[in-house]
Parts: structure tokens; C-alpha cells; sequence
């Protein structure tokens, strides 16, 4: 061999071994500390939690990023050939690394330079992976190499559909949406399987720069990118020519998910978060793809927030008109550039449906206005529309009647209005354009219904608007129930020698409560009535008869039954306490009433019914009583299923049912007569007003349905003569219950084993004649019914000319 052809030979293996050296070593390097893709082989990217109602309707979803986890098996074809042929047409032949793609890059983008063309990139499906997982985003050739190398040891060590199933689940794809089933909710509002080859050559078209092909900021770009994309699906052998022209045919047309397939309920869902961290964790709940069943009535929701709102909108419009949302707007009537003006003021939350509107001139009969939003659209609010706007004053008390529109606001006022078709007695039809004068209440409430039997709540509305207030009134607010705490003393005195008949004094009461210092509770009427039957006590909500029975029976009994029914913990044993002083949440005096009625059994509140982890397994349930044979396929002629009663017993179910006859005469004949008059269903409650009228109750129920209400200020304060809770709280107790019972039929109450009904006198307490009209059926344990020439029992301070004086704490309690 000539001496030139061996030297040439030796530079040539000495440069190979140097350049292989140098690969090595620069492998090596790069190689060093580099994340094992085995980490990805069990991988479970970061799902969504979501939260359905009871009837399946979706609440929410809780996610860190919005994801619906879709297995490889059930990705349809179509999806995975569309993006296979917009990112990586050699996916199943490369080993993680393209060189092919790699090499038209570099030759596409060094034309792009001196061209003035778009650049394009040569990753792989699997360096994508890489990137997305297992790298950062930084723009670098060290990252560049390290991706590479990564993603071929990923191409050994994981099958190429795990990758692709990694890709199209980890994905962002714009919208909030990572993966591209959470992309087909969220850009088409369908599921996979339906998409068209138009939506879904889009959805591939988008992981490059999603922002970048909005189809609603850029139509033509998302358009474009979207036909590339088919382009390449069809030249791939995916779809056919006329399939292509069909796609490239179709519009871009987002539909976002209608209102009206969620189930609204702000307050509700946000309770249910909150349970889900505290039992799950916010790692869990945020990312670990929970499937939660809630225990939410979307229907009764509904019904719940109608008649809260309007309980809330009714007490603020009798205590007066506070004045517009802003002043001088406009400075002149009709000032030609109002809709500029009244288009660059922020929609303050928490006011749909109403509408933000300037008063543009006045009249002595109506108030010209202009509507925001409307395209120059304006309208009137007439007097009669204004009449119930007299001027706030301290002490919610108000000011004379407006006589004309300019007493109540002048031109340039920013109000609340909405559109109303006739006036308020539905006399007379408005003409159109017309509305009425609105103002967000600045007095806040609660309501709570719930299944007596097990606990579920059905719906809670926490105040006016969770976008004004986040505070949930029905399970945050602390405040003292007033009257309503009544049942709970007189039941505690039912199972120590009373008797719905017994004569208690109502007289004078007296309590020490230190030197110099006496408490001295008196009724709402600030009238005393003798000795009267326990049952009028309960009806009239007499607080010195309440009084004079709990220090008979001994305050310790009263609170152990408080603790027993979940009202009040760690009570005070002071007889101020006996009115409803203690502080307590609508969520617990609902579900105290809840075990009254369903026979004195406990229940534990739940928001939850059922959450299932990823793979399907319940992780948690409500109700945790084992049913054998529920799980059969078929019952094949046998009885079905009997699953075993295993609540506790609270008190005596007859105490429980006694009790409830009581509350039943509440609704017929006391306090809470209107809703009977109004219903006529088997319906029973109590009202519950608080020292000063700060609070005002009405808790009740129907034999399947507990309610609780509560309205007041989230600072207390007065609420106004009279606002208690018959007037303020019981009409939202029957609004909703209208609208719950509407079309049903309600069951009796339930009457237990062993309780002996007998026809007396309510006013009296003593057997009735044959021809009394007045005569109710009332409710006794076996040997305490009343017998014939004998008068009730007198118990409870009926002897003795001095009224009883005791030692106790002072405080506040209810007064009707």
C-alpha cells in the first residue's frame, strides 16, 4: 500500500476514533443526571375533579390544569392520525428522534432566514413528551441534546402508544384546556367520538402556538393552520380527497358549554370543596381526577335562591331606599355621549339580572333612562315603580313616600333597574321599555333544606350572591336562634314529667344575676297570660312559660339535649340560654329539626353522597351501611334488599312526635299561621327572634323535607320593629316550600308505636266534648293520656302567689 493511501487511512480512523470519542464523551456530558423516562411508565398526569348533582347535572371542576384523562384504547383513530400527521408523520418508524425532520428543519429554516418564511420545528411526538414532562421550556442547545437523548431512551424503555397517550392526555391546546378531551369540551362542547374531521384537524392543528390560532381573535390564521392540517391527513392516506374538502368546507364554530347543562350553586359547591380538601387534600383534589357525587336537588337549588333572594329583596324595600350607585354620570338630560359614559363603568358583581342604568331626564310621572349594554336602547321607570323608594334612615327606619321621581334621584344617577311587564298587584300592564327601580339588600341570610332521614342536603343558598360575599351565612354565620331553640327545651321537659296538656304559669320571672342585678325575660307582647296548656306555649311562643320549664326540669337537662341534637357543643347551663341565646349555624338547627321529625334518630349533614378515584374505586360514602345482596343481578322472585337502621336514637320517638304535633299547631294556629293558611299541606316549624330584632328564624319541615331559614346582618344590628321572625324569615320558609311541594302529595306525619292520640281542648289542655269545635288530636306516651273529670297537670311555678327567682347568667334570648 503507497505510504500517502496508509497515512490518509490512519487520519481517517484516528478522526473517527477522536469524533467517536467526542460523542462519547459529549454523550456523557449531557447524559449526566438526566430524568429516567421509566418514571413516566406508571404516570398519571393531573386530572380534573369534577362534582355532579344528584341527578348527574355537572357543579364544578376543580383542577390545577383542566384535564380529562382519556385511556390510549379509547381515543378514537381519527384524533390520533390528526395530530400523528400535523406533529410527526414518522412517529411509529423513528426511535424518539427524527434525523429526517430534523434535517428538513434545519433546511426549511435556513430558507426561512433568507426568505422571510415561517420557521418550523423538528421535535418528535416523544421530544415533545420530554419537553412538557420531563424538561423546561428554555430555549437552549444543551436542552435541545438532553431532550434528545431523553427521548430515545424513552423510545426503548416505553411502547410508542403509552407516549402517544402521554402526548394527547398532557397536552395544552389553549382554553384552559390540557389534553384534547378537555379541548373538545371546551372549544366544541362534545366528547371525542364526535368531533368532525373539521374539529378535530383544528384541535391538532393548535399544540405549535395555541394563543396564536384562536378561531374567535383569529379567525384566518386558525382557518389556514386548521386546512394544513387536513392537507397532511389526507396526503397520509387518513382521510379522502372528498373528506378533505368536506372538513376544509366547515366553519370554525366554538361552542362553549351552555348555562344550562351546570347546575348553579355557588355556595353549595364551595362547601363541597372545602370538605373535599379536608378529607382528600388540596394535592388530591386539585390534580387526582375525583369523580364526586353531591347530594345537591338542582330544582330545589333553584327554588332555594328564588325565595332567599326574595325574602332579602322584600325586607330591604320596606326599610327604604339608600341612594344611587354614583352620582353625576351625565350633567346635563339627555347628554348626547351618555352610552360612552355609562359603557366605561365596571358591572359591579353580584347584580344579574338587573341592569346598570343612567337616568337621563325626569318628569313628575317617570324617570327617563339609558341601559347599559343595549346599544343606545333607554327607557322609564314610572312613580309607581318608585313608590316603596323612601329615604333610608338610621336605625332602619324610613322617610316620607317620593311624591315625584326627583325625590328619589336626579339626572346623572347611576341605579339598578330591571325590565317589569306589570305593576306589582299584576292589575295593570306596563307598556314596553318599562322597569323598576332595583338595590342590591345589604341584609344578609341563609337557607338550608335537607333529607331528615339521612342527612343529604338538598340545597343551600348562603346569602345574596357568592360573587358580593364568599361568607357562607348557613354554615359559617354564628348567631342565636331565638325562639326557634324552643323545641329542644320543651322536649327536654316532655321526658321529665310534662305533658303536652300541663299547665304552666306565665307570670313575672325574676333572676338574680349578680349584686344589684336582676334579668327580668318577658314576651314579645310585654303581656302576661296565667296559667295556660304547654302546647299554647309552644304556638304563641311564650318565653316565661319556656323559662319557667326549663328551671323546673334543671338547665343541665336542657343541655345535654342541645348537645344531643347538635345545636350548641359546649352551652352555658344559665336559663338565658333556655330562649335561644346560645349562638349556633342554620346547618345545625336544620338538621336539629331534621331529627325531630324522622322519629328522633341522628343524622350527620352531608354535602357529599360519593367520590370515586381515578380507576373508579369509592374512596368515600355518605352512607356506610353494608347492603348483602344489593349487587345480585337479579332479585329472581326474592324480596328485595333490606338495608339495617343503624342511627342512633336521640330521644323517645313518641317525645320526637309529641313535639312535632306541637310544631304543627305553630303553623295551624301560632306564630307561623300564615304559612298554614297559605300551604294547607302537613307542614310544621317555629319562628325565632333574637334580643333587639337582630335575627330573625323560621326553621320547619314536611315529614320528608327539613328547612331551615335565617335573615340578618352580618354585623348584628337592629333590624327594625317588627322584622322578626314571622314576618322576615317565614315568608322565604313558604316561598320555597310552595314551589317544593307544588304538584305533590304530602304524607301525614308519622305517628310512632305506643302514642295514644286524644281529642282536648288546645286552649284548655282538657278532653274535649263531642260537639267542641275547637278540638285538635293530641299526642300522649301510653298512661299519660288525660281521663275525664280530671283537670291537666299544673306544673312548672302554678302554685305559690310569688314568682319563682333563680340564679342564673344573663344574656339574650327570643322573643317570639
Amino acid at each position: 500500500m503507497p505510504r500517502f493511501l496508509f497515512g490518509l487511512l490512519v487520519t481517517i480512523i484516528l478522526l473517527g476514533a477522536l469524533s467517536a470519542a467526542g460523542l462519547y464523551a459529549g454523550y456523557q456530558y449531557y447524559a449526566r443526571d438526566l430524568p429516567d423516562p421509566e418514571t413516566l411508565r406508571d404516570y398519571q398526569p393531573p386530572t380534573t375533579t369534577r362534582v355532579h348533582a344528584a341527578d348527574g347535572r355537572l357543579m364544578a371542576e376543580f383542577a390545577a390544569e383542566r384535564r380529562i384523562f382519556v385511556p390510549y384504547r379509547a381515543i378514537p383513530a381519527r384524533v390520533k392520525q390528526a395530530f400523528i400527521a400535523a406533529e410527526d408523520k414518522n412517529y411509529y418508524q423513528h426511535q424518539g428522534v427524527d434525523p429526517i425532520s430534523i434535517a428538513r428543519a434545519v433546511v426549511q429554516n435556513l430558507r426561512a432566514v433568507t426568505d422571510g418564511g415561517s420557521m418550523i420545528g423538528g421535535s418528535t411526538i416523544t421530544q415533545q413528551v420530554v419537553k412538557n414532562m420531563l424538561l423546561t421550556n428554555e430555549r437552549s442547545f444543551d436542552r435541545k441534546v438532553r431532550e434528545a437523548i431523553i427521548a430515545y431512551r424513552m423510545d426503548q424503555v416505553l411502547s410508542k402508544d403509552r407516549v402517544l397517550e402521554l402526548y394527547l392526555n398532557e397536552i395544552f391546546l389553549g382554553y384552559r384546556s390540557y389534553g384534547v378531551a378537555q379541548a373538545a369540551l371546551n372549544y366544541f362542547n362534545k366528547p371525542l367520538d364526535q368531533l368532525t374531521i373539521g374539529e378535530t384537524a383544528f384541535l391538532a392543528a393548535l399544540p405549535k402556538a395555541p394563543n396564536n390560532y384562536d378561531p374567535v381573535q383569529f379567525p384566518d390564521r386558525a382557518r389556514e393552520r386548521r386546512d394544513y392540517v387536513i392537507e397532511r391527513m389526507r396526503e397520509d392516506g387518513h382521510i379522502s380527497p372528498e373528506q378533505a374538502a368536506a372538513a376544509r368546507a366547515e366553519t370554525i364554530q366554538v361552542r362553549r358549554r351552555d348555562a344550562e347543562e351546570m347546575a348553579r350553586a355557588d355556595y353549595f359547591t364551595e362547601e363541597v370543596r372545602r370538605q373535599l380538601i379536608a378529607r382528600f387534600g388540596e394535592e388530591a383534589v386539585l390534580k387526582g381526577g375525583l369523580s364526586v357525587r353531591a347530594s345537591l336537588d338542582p330544582e330545589l337549588q333553584v327554588f332555594a335562591d328564588q325565595a332567599l333572594r326574595g325574602g332579602l329583596i322584600a325586607y330591604d324595600r320596606r326599610h327604604g331606599w339608600r341612594g344611587p350607585m354614583a352620582k353625576d354620570l351625565i350633567q346635563r338630560p339627555n347628554q348626547p355621549d351618555w352610552q360612552r359614559r355609562l359603557a366605561g363603568v365596571q358591572t359591579p358583581p353580584g347584580i344579574a339580572p338587573w341592569r346598570l342604568a343612567v337616568v337621563l331626564a325626569l318628569t313628575e310621572q317617570h324617570a327617563e333612562i339609558g341601559i347599559q349594554g343595549a346599544d343606545g336602547a333607554t327607557g322609564r321607570i314610572p312613580m309607581t315603580e318608585l313608590a316603596w323608594a323612601r329615604p333610608w334612615q338610621p336605625e332602619q327606619r324610613v322617610g316620607n313616600p317620593p311624591r315625584r321621581p326627583s325625590d328619589v334621584f336626579g339626572v346623572g344617577d347611576l341605579v339598578l333597574v330591571e325590565p317589569v311587564q306589570r305593576t306589582e298587584d299584576n292589575r295593570t300592564a306596563y307598556p314596553p321599555n318599562t322597569f323598576g327601580l332595583r338595590q342590591i339588600p345589604d341584609v344578609g341570610g341563609a337557607l338550608v333544606a335537607m333529607d331528615p332521614h339521612t342527612g343529604r342536603v338538598l340545597a343551600m343558598s348562603g346569602g345574596w350572591s357568592f360573587e358580593v360575599s364568599q361568607f357562607n351565612r348557613a354554615t359559617q354565620a354564628q348567631r342565636q336562634p331565638g325562639s326557634s331553640f324552643k323545641p329542644f327545651v320543651y322536649m327536654a321537659a316532655l321526658d321529665n314529667g310534662f305533658q303536652p296538656n300541663s299547665i304552666v304559669l306565665d307570670a313575672p320571672f325574676v333572676v338574680d344575676t349578680g349584686p344589684g342585678q336582676r334579668w327580668r325575660p318577658q314576651n314579645y307582647s310585654e303581656r302576661f297570660y296565667g296559667p295556660i296548656p304547654m302546647r299554647v306555649g309552644m304556638e304563641q311562643s311564650r318565653n316565661l312559660m319556656t323559662v319557667r320549664m326549663a328551671e323546673a326540669i334543671g338547665m343541665d337537662k336542657v343541655v345535654d339535649y342541645a348537645q344531643r341534637f347538635g345545636i350548641v357543643d359546649r352551652m352555658q347551663p344559665v336559663l338565658s340560654m333556655s330562649l335561644g341565646a346560645a349562638e349556633t349555624t342554620v346547618m345545625r338547627m336544620t338538621t336539629g329539626y331534621a331529627m325531630m321529625v324522622n322519629g328522633g334518630k341522628r343524622i350527620t349533614p352531608s354535602v357529599i353522597d360519593r367520590v370515586q378515584d381515578r380507576e373508579g374505586r369509592t374512596v368515600f360514602r355518605h352512607d356506610e351501611r353494608a347492603c348483602t345482596g344489593c349487587n345480585a343481578d337479579q332479585l329472581q322472585g326474592a324480596a328485595p334488599p333490606r338495608i339495617a337502621d343503624t342511627r342512633d336514637q336521640v330521644v323517645d320517638p313518641a317525645t320526637a312526635y309529641q313535639m312535632v304535633a306541637m310544631l304543627q299547631g305553630v303553623v295551624q294556629r301560632g306564630t307561623g299561621g300564615a304559612i298554614g293558611a297559605a300551604l294547607r299541606q302537613p307542614l310544621a316549624g317555629k319562628t325565632g327572634t333574637t334580643n333587639d330584632e337582630n335575627d330573625a328564624w323560621f326553621v320547619g319541615f314536611t315529614p320528608d323535607l327539613a328547612v331551615g331559614v335565617y335573615i340578618g346582618f352580618d354585623t348584628p344590628r337592629h333590624m327594625g320593629r317588627g322584622e322578626g321572625g314571622s314576618r322576615t324569615a317565614a315568608p322565604v320558609f313558604q316561598a320555597f316550600m310552595a314551589n317544593a311541594l307544588r304538584n305533590r302529595t304530602v304524607p301525614p306525619f308519622r305517628v310512632p308505636p305506643g302514642v295514644r292520640l286524644v281529642r282536648i281542648n288546645p286552649e284548655t289542655g282538657e278532653l274535649a266534648s263531642a260537639n267542641d269545635a275547637k278540638a285538635i288530636m293530641e299526642a300522649f306516651k301510653p298512661g299519660t293520656e288525660p281521663v275525664a273529670g280530671q283537670r291537666p297537670p299544673l306544673q312548672a311555678g302554678t302554685s305559690g302567689a310569688a314568682p319563682p327567682t333563680s340564679t342564673g347568667g344573663a344574656g339574650v334570648g327570643g322573643l317570639y
